[in-house]
């Protein structure tokens, strides 16, 4: 049985563009699961220049599950960029120190947690990902979206903000899918089953050995 690597840093031979994404970075607050991959290599670190705020201070973290699909030019956005919005002021005085450090005593800036993008994911170009963003298995995020609240498992979404646009499948195969968690499977068996995950038969998947 000969499974691709996962720790292979460009799977695709002679192609240095497509990157097993958990090889690629470096920033311990960005935690990638295995085979995920993005097409946006062509100058090797653009992925985390588009991953924009994530500050060690603020400590959020940007976490992709499993077998995930990433764009060219796909923007996470961190909590770093959230401002005050219930103040007089929304401008970000402490950061610059000087007599302005005491600005925010007392005080906290807002965060939403971290962003959490489920397994077999599949974001398309441009879109972006505001902050602390829970993205569900198995959905599916369209060109040029800009995602601004949960996206439920196996779920559709498009626009600006997004919106649902359609299920996938219905709410019992969703439930079955959810059971199965083939992401989870030792990889033997996923490689044993890639003909059925590329397939609609949720069955074959529930017999599957």
């Amino acid at each position: 049985m000969e499974i691709p690597n996962k720790d292979n840093r460009f799977p695709l031979k002679g192609y240095e563009k497509l990157c097993f994404l958990k090889n690629c970075i470096t920033n311990p607050n960005i935690i990638v699961g295995d085979y995920t991959y993005c097409d946006d290599f062509e100058n090797v670190g653009n992925f985390e220049k588009n991953v924009k705020y994530l500050f060690d201070f603020i400590g959020d973290k940007l976490i992709i599950g499993k077998f995930c699909m990433i764009a060219y030019d796909v923007t996470f956005i961190m909590n770093g960029a959230i401002h005050l919005s219930n103040a007089i002021s929304a401008y970000s005085f402490a950061i610059f120190g000087e007599d302005w450090s005491n600005a925010m005593d007392g005080k906290t800036y807002p965060t939403k947690g971290d962003t959490i993008v489920g397994n077999d994911v599949w974001i398309g170009h441009n879109a972006t990902i505001m902050p602390g963003v829970k993205v569900g298995d198995g959905a599916i995020i369209a060109t040029n979206s800009t995602v601004t609240k949960n996206v439920d498992p196996y779920s559709f979404v498009g626009g600006n903000p997004a919106k649902e646009i359609k299920k996938r499948f219905s709410e019992q195969q969703i439930s079955q899918l959810m059971e199965i968690k083939w992401w989870d499977w030792e990889i033997e068996k996923i490689t044993r089953n890639v003909q059925n995950l590329t397939d609609i038969n949720i069955d074959k998947l529930m017999n599957a050995k």
